[in-house]
């Protein structure tokens, strides 16, 4: 399946758009949809170990599966003071 990936802050940046077009299993978990991002996007393998995901609007654990047509957000760690 394919799923529509939203990023933010830094992420965003790194890639150079807002939103990627992730192939995944059906029935993959986060854990699958993180090894996923590092391979197909590159720019992104080293932040996405620290991401936090939402899933359909809540956040989300490694085991938590990815429904068909869910919606998805890459949320990058923040800092600053």
């Amino acid at each position: 399946m394919k799923v529509r990936v939203r990023l933010f802050a830094v992420a965003r940046q790194l890639a150079g758009v807002g939103v990627i077009d992730v192939d995944l299993p059906r029935g993959a978990t986060v854990s699958e949809l993180r090894d996923a991002i590092r391979s197909q996007f590159p720019d992104l393998a080293h932040l996405v170990r620290h991401t936090s995901f939402a899933v359909n609007t809540d956040y989300a654990q490694d085991e938590t599966e990815i429904p068909d047509d869910a919606e998805i957000a890459c949320i990058p760690p923040v800092s600053g003071g």
